[in-house]
């Protein structure tokens, strides 16, 4: 993988402007992943506690395959309108280590997601 973050756009030590995946390797496609626990219950009314479960859920994915978050190239959040992305962010930073260079982000704010959700997570991953 190589994070491209080109002379002439805005760097930020939360996402990079794009990555490169070299081939040949393992892409994992990862659906939207809530706040929801194993049972379906979703979490916490708060970005902050969902977003925490959504990345548990990302990890689980990942291990699965003998990935982890790491891996990841890209994700898509989506978040209701009104919430804090701060929250979603102080999440983030809790699980990705400053070590390791962010993935490429998209952020969508929308009207709403399912009953009681404020966040959801897909990525892609490279192994």
């Amino acid at each position: 993988m190589r994070h491209i973050n080109p002379e002439g756009l805005h760097r930020s030590p939360a996402f990079s402007q794009a990555v490169v995946v070299e081939q040949p390797t393992k892409t994992i496609y990862i659906g939207g992943q809530n706040g929801v626990d194993a049972a379906g219950a979703v979490v916490g009314p708060t970005v902050y506690e969902q977003s925490r479960q959504a990345f548990r859920n990302l990890a689980t994915i990942l291990e699965s395959e003998g990935a982890a978050l790491s891996d990841i190239v890209h994700w898509r959040i989506a978040t209701v309108a009104g919430q804090s992305f701060d929250d979603g962010v102080r999440a983030f930073q809790e699980v990705w280590s400053r070590a390791d260079p962010p993935p490429a982000i998209t952020v969508h704010v929308v009207a709403a997601l399912g009953p009681g959700i404020l966040v959801e997570i897909d990525a892609v991953a490279a192994v």
